[in-house]
């Protein structure tokens, strides 16, 4: 079994004007949600093989933050530079190339990317756009990544910054 975990960067800052969109930082609240979130899923015994993360600032953080939660080494998130402006079926690509290794696997970036391919691979499709910070778990019945179908595929659960303590 592939258990899948998809999750939107906390929320980010505009208050830098001088920064690219790739540069953008956390804000105070996302600062906050992302090692809630990290709280909420190492309550639940995740326990990840593989980690990897948009090189965005934001993505990143995101990912770091939810690393510490979980005990997952920092050296070990792997940054994939096409998740940034991955469509669909690019971001499909990405999933169906993990390494088979991997059972276990958390990808954090972008919307409308990530609420996408939620909707395409749940048997459960969310109702409206994944909010920052939240995560979609789904587990796949194959022993590959590239078998990852939405026929294969069951919902695990879905958290968010408003439904976790």
């Amino acid at each position: 079994m592939k258990k899948l975990y998809l999750m939107r960067h906390a929320k980010s800052s505009w208050s830098f004007d001088e920064l690219s969109d790739q540069e953008r930082p956390l804000n105070d609240r996302g600062r906050d949600d992302a090692p809630r979130i990290g709280q909420a899923l190492a309550k639940r015994h995740l326990a990840l093989d593989l980690l990897v993360s948009s090189p965005a600032v934001r993505a990143l953080s995101t990912a770091v933050l939810v690393a510490r939660e979980l005990k997952y080494p920092h050296d070990k998130i792997v940054v994939n530079p096409a998740i940034y402006q991955a469509d669909l079926e690019a971001l499909l690509a990405i999933i169906r190339n993990l390494p088979d290794t991997a059972e276990s696997v958390l990808l954090t970036g972008h919307n409308p990317t990530f609420t996408e391919v939620a909707n395409y691979l749940s048997p459960s499709p969310l109702s409206g756009e994944m909010p920052t910070a939240a995560v979609i778990s789904l587990h796949f019945q194959t022993d590959k990544w590239a078998d990852v179908q939405p026929t294969n595929a069951e919902f695990y659960f879905y958290d968010y910054p408003r439904n976790v303590s």
